[in-house]
């Protein structure tokens, strides 16, 4: 009987010294906290590690996460600023940044930080219309973190974003915003339309004018190359004229000139009369055809008087 009552006081004590054990080590998890209070009241932080505490008058009260949380926000009714009531849910991310104030300050910081976020939800969603609320979510989701980030920096809590994840209006609103969008696709397309006709008419009449500018360009062009053209072959023709009869007249000046002259003249008369008897039946014939000598000689005359040298 002795033996087993020592091995019941042995039992005992180990037992004992177990508890006194796990009451005054304390092994802290990375990015944890816990709360000590020391016969009721606060003591110390313990951060990550291992600790020793006084046993039966240290005790850990709480334990807190140091790490980002990310807190569903229930989805509620909000009422816009156009009283078209529409469902909004969204997404808190917040971690705790001084575990003393988050345990001491409020009862239940996560708790109060998704009511205050539901409740400044539903009055930013009351300034703004029906149809700013999807393209204002990126405000709307500041303006909730400014002020539940005021509200919550005595608690010890850093609420670090907030995101709306859905918008549900009524379905009769959404039937009637679906006509709406397709009636401005609708528009912009007969917009879109009207502008394209509207620009391949300048377009044509642009290209109309610069054909008939190109083409009345061109046809002055022309006309001015063809009048210098006239132009030119007649100052040719006059220069290769002029050029005929200065020779002509150096020529007659010469010795046996006039001589010249004299059988060239006969001859152009005699072939013109030639003529006139192939082309007609009539022939015209000299009053006196023993004259021929002195017409000749009156045109060689006049011939002389014309001449430079006389």
């Amino acid at each position: 009987m002795e033996i087993s009552g020592s091995l019941i006081a042995l039992i005992v004590f180990v037992l004992f010294a177990m508890i006194v054990l796990a009451k005054t080590a304390v092994v802290v998890p990375q990015q944890n906290a816990f709360i000590v209070e020391r016969l009721g009241k606060y003591s110390a932080t313990l951060q990550a590690g291992f600790h020793i505490l006084t046993p039966f008058i240290d005790v850990v009260r709480y334990k807190l996460s140091l790490k980002e949380q990310a807190i569903d926000i229930p989805e509620q009714i909000c009422i816009t600023r156009d009283n078209v009531q529409v469902a909004v849910d969204g997404v808190l991310y917040l971690k705790v940044m001084n575990p003393e104030r988050a345990v001491y300050g409020i009862s239940d910081y996560i708790f109060a930080i998704a009511q205050l976020a539901q409740t400044t939800l539903r009055s930013e969603i009351g300034k703004i219309d029906l149809d700013k609320t999807f393209e204002e979510r990126t405000n709307i989701n500041t303006a909730v973190v400014s002020e539940l980030d005021k509200a919550s920096e005595p608690w010890g809590v850093k609420v670090l974003r907030y995101e709306i994840k859905n918008i549900t209006p009524p379905k009769d609103v959404l039937s009637a915003m679906e006509k709406q969008m397709r009636a401005e696709r609708e528009k912009r397309a007969l917009i879109l339309t009207s502008e394209g006709q509207r620009d391949s008419a300048i377009n044509t009449a642009e290209g109309e004018k610069q054909r008939v500018i190109k083409a009345s360009e061109a046809a002055r062009m022309r006309q001015i190359n063809e009048a210098e053209g006239q132009a030119q072959a007649i100052l040719t023709v006059a220069n290769a004229t002029a050029e005929g009869i200065r020779r002509i007249a150096s020529a007659i000046q010469e010795p046996g000139g006039m001589e010249a002259v004299n059988l060239r003249v006969a001859e152009q008369y005699i072939q013109q009369f030639g003529n006139l008897a192939k082309q007609t039946n009539t022939l015209i014939l000299p009053a006196n055809l023993a004259d021929l000598g002195g017409l000749i000689a009156t045109a060689m005359s006049a011939v002389r008087q014309t001449s430079p040298a006389s």
